[in-house]
């Protein structure tokens, strides 16, 4: 039985616990600062500590003795957790979005005893698995699209949304720069910008960059594909709303006001749906051929509590990664992209299996 530190108690956090104390593999404690989100943890084969995250070194100390470190804290916060994990010789696997905290990653695992995975989330996460697992496929690539939305199943107000999951995070996919290649060029291309538009299931949604959604498909298609974008899916009309409060009213530079604005504005909620959706175009036996992968995943009960669909799969995500590491299916030291996991061992694991799931 391995011995498990989950860092961050909060939405994630709880169906992460629920996913690996229900489970009986695993010794889990959970580290939060908040003492009113440990206690909403669930009872069975969970430990608490209630710490405040300083510096890697005394980090460190609270890391020792756990062979794996599950991060889901604000991105923030990552690099002093990855620096902890690699002190106290621990595996160490996160859901961060942020390109920066990942780049950091992976100059942490030159040279590591143990593994680094981090993004294992949705996306990036999963999604990355997806494509790349198209795209082998092919014998030449063309195009590789990817597309993802946490949605609300009942929009209510004029942004079409709510708040599924960090906001932190969402700010950062809506501000940050997105990496991109385009006609075999790698670079960088602006967050809400090429707003797309497109029909799935008789609904309408629209499309847009942000950031982070790529995870590291850059460095692995780099040179192999023509072009590969990530953009978030919405409901027609978010995104104008999005830019003016980001651009026009320069929010996006006092993120700390939009934060405050957005969690003060727009509720949660539980009844949501995760929209997957990825396409790959390329030479397949001397042929043009297209080739997709769709998916709608809905809210659904684990442990007995109803979990958002945004919690489900993230957390499924992780702990299916998790898994995998621990049966050997994942290199076992270094820097692990998400792209390295085969499709096929992921949604056959017990936890991957709930993208399996409608």
């Amino acid at each position: 039985m391995r011995n498990v530190l989950l860092v961050g108690g909060g939405k994630i956090g709880v169906a992460i616990t629920e996913f690996l104390s229900g489970s009986g593999d695993y010794r889990l404690t959970v580290a939060d600062r908040d003492a009113q989100s440990l206690a909403l943890l669930p009872e069975k084969n969970v430990s608490r500590r209630q710490v405040e995250i300083g510096d890697a070194a005394s980090f460190a100390k609270v890391v020792d003795g756990h062979d794996i470190v599950l991060s889901a804290t604000p991105f923030h916060l990552t690099a002093t957790v990855a620096e902890a994990a690699k002190r106290a010789h621990a595996h160490y696997l996160d859901l961060t979005e942020d390109v920066e905290s990942t780049r950091l990653i992976r100059k942490l695992a030159q040279g590591a005893s143990t593994a680094f995975i981090p993004q294992c989330g949705l996306a990036p996460g999963f999604i990355s698995i997806v494509a790349a697992d198209l795209a082998k496929k092919f014998d030449k690539l063309r195009e590789v699209q990817m597309r993802v939305g946490a949605l609300p199943v009942f929009p209510t107000n004029a942004l079409k949304y709510n708040l599924t999951w960090s906001t932190d995070g969402l700010i950062n996919e809506y501000c940050n720069p997105c990496e991109s290649i385009r006609d075999g060029h790698r670079g960088e291309v602006p967050a809400l910008e090429e707003l797309e538009e497109f029909a799935l299931d008789g609904t309408e949604y629209e499309a847009f960059n942000t950031s982070g959604g790529l995870g590291t498909l850059c460095d692995t298609l780099e040179g192999k594909v023509e072009n590969l974008n990530y953009k978030t899916v919405r409901y027609p009309g978010h995104r104008d709303i999005v830019k003016m409060l980001v651009r026009d009213l320069r929010l996006g530079m006092r993120r700390d006001i939009l934060k405050d604005v957005l969690e003060t504005a727009i509720p949660i909620t539980y009844q949501d749906v995760v929209l997957i959706f990825v396409t790959v175009s390329g030479w397949r036996e001397g042929r043009l051929t297209q080739e997709s992968y769709a998916k709608k995943i809905y809210a659904q009960t684990v442990g007995g509590k109803l979990m958002s669909a945004i919690q489900v799969t993230t957390a499924a995500g992780i702990c299916a990664m998790c898994d995998m590491l621990v049966d050997g299916k994942l290199p076992q030291k270094g820097f692990v992209r998400q792209e390295e996991a085969r499709l096929g061992d992921f949604l056959a694991n017990r936890f991957g299996r709930y993208y399996g799931q409608d």
